[in-house]
């Protein structure tokens, strides 16, 4: 594995960047560019899986991002129908990724946004977010496997981008079949056309690059390669350098964050707990829709466990509520009950497939 910084990897992360400042000054919400974990979700809402009135928009972003993936790699010849590992597992992993990154209120690409806004409430996040990665990474070390895949016919391939496709055609042409929120983060957005042809490129660029914080934090640790983490400090530096341009920095605070709780043992174990999933899993919340672009089937099953698991955490509260200030009071939010409860639960189950999928371990238990 070459240990050499890949100029694409940096030009896609400066796009990247450059992406969520734009997409925010068009109207996405704060900090929210691109969030794969807060998209997924609004698409969840708007599809009616779950009813959480201020988080249902149907996000054009997600179905750029998946059919650019699709375009880049047709035109480059990697497009590859295939599937068959574990399927179900990775549903369950994808589920609690989900869950994890929502507790956190964002996807790793959102705490990285987040930082380069100033939330240092999103700092917390990433020291779980590697605390996950090194258990991760432990259990690779062990032979943690989800078995290989297997070459599909070619509409296997296309299923997930044209579900997508066929979705945001319906979602111009009869928008009465979708739910769209009024106030809240999923009133806030940019202009339908102009987000998906930003993440039409975007898809492009990142399935060229093969941009994943959880396999730049994961090579670092293994190689010693920060290839591909290169291009997350390169998407920090972009937003951070937007913003003081924007005039939307006002200094690195835990509080009066958008969309952002200082309940910072739950931020730290909410990314953690999403940080391990996606190692097991291969890849980041947007790796695993670039994968599904290019025809994986594993990683489109993941997608749409991600997307149940959107569905779940806010039918039964455990997404994070975010700090709020009523009346001239600030209340900090955080997580309920059931939210740390289904954290808990997180890892019990990743410690379980961790455990139930390590050849070594198997081999040094007999």
């Amino acid at each position: 594995m070459s240990k050499h910084i890949n100029p694409v990897v940096l030009i896609t992360g400066i796009l990247v960047g450059a992406a969520a400042v734009m997409l925010t000054a068009l109207g996405n919400p704060p900090n929210m560019g691109f969030c794969i974990a807060c998209f997924i979700r609004d698409i969840a809402g708007s599809l009616k899986l779950h009813t959480a009135e201020p988080v249902q928009y149907f996000r054009p972003e997600i179905v750029g991002l998946i059919l650019g993936s699709t375009i880049m790699s047709l035109s480059s010849k990697e497009f590859r129908a295939k599937a068959g590992s574990s399927p179900a597992t990775r549903f369950i992993l994808g589920a609690f990724v989900m869950i994890g990154a929502l507790v956190f209120l964002g996807c790793p690409l959102r705490m990285v946004i987040r930082m380069g806004g100033g939330d240092l409430n999103a700092f917390v996040g990433l020291a779980g977010f590697f605390a996950g990665i090194l258990i991760g990474v432990f259990f690779l070390k062990k032979g943690f496997t989800l078995k290989r895949t297997y070459e599909v016919t070619k509409t296997e391939g296309f299923a997930l981008p044209g579900i997508f496709v066929l979705l945001f055609v319906l979602f111009l042409a009869v928008p009465a079949l979708f739910v769209f929120s009024e106030s809240g983060p999923g009133s806030k957005h940019a202009p339908a056309v102009i987000a998906l042809i930003v993440a039409l490129v975007i898809g492009a660029m990142a399935q060229k690059s093969r941009l994943c914080m959880v396999g730049g934090m994961r090579d670092a640790v293994m190689f010693k390669d920060f290839n591909l983490l290169s291009g997350f400090a390169a998407i920090f530096v972009t937003v951070l350098i937007g913003n003081i341009a924007l005039g939307n920095f006002a200094g690195f605070s835990t509080v009066s964050q958008p969309i952002s709780h200082s309940s910072e043992l739950w931020n730290f174990l909410g990314m953690a707990l999403a940080g391990w999933g996606s190692v097991l899993l291969g890849g980041c919340p947007l790796r695993q829709l670039i994968l599904a672009g290019e025809g994986n089937g594993d990683s489109a099953v993941t997608v749409l466990g991600m997307l149940v698991g959107a569905a779940f955490a806010h039918n039964f509260k455990l997404a994070g509520s975010a700090d709020a200030v009523n009346d001239g009071v600030y209340t900090v939010g955080g997580i309920a009950p059931t939210g740390q409860a289904a954290v808990i639960i997180g890892f019990v189950v990743l410690l379980i497939i961790s455990l139930a999928n390590c050849t070594m371990l198997k081999k040094e238990g007999n």
